[in-house]
């Protein structure tokens, strides 16, 4: 049987209810009637994406990808107009 689907928003405001600390997280989640593995698992998913928007500059994938697209632009930048050396 499958379990009850929640929103963005719904386990937003449960993992923020958690961070706030002004009631148990055992609580909080008897109170849902989620599991504590459940609720620890949005919470590191919220933190990591937190974390990933705070950190300086883009991922390295991303980099890597900024970088190959400038390489491919020069490459048929200079096919359609070459130099005249």
């Amino acid at each position: 049987m499958k379990g009850r689907t929640w929103t963005a928003e719904e386990k937003l405001a449960i993992v923020l209810e958690g961070i706030k600390g002004t009631k148990p997280v055992a609580e909080i989640c008897r109170e849902h009637q989620i599991a504590q593995t459940q609720y620890d698992q949005w919470r590191d998913r919220f933190l990591e994406g937190g974390k990933r928007a705070l950190t300086n500059g883009l991922p390295a994938s991303e980099e890597a990808l900024t970088r190959e697209i400038e390489q491919l632009q020069r490459s048929s930048a200079s096919r359609l107009w070459p130099s005249s050396c």
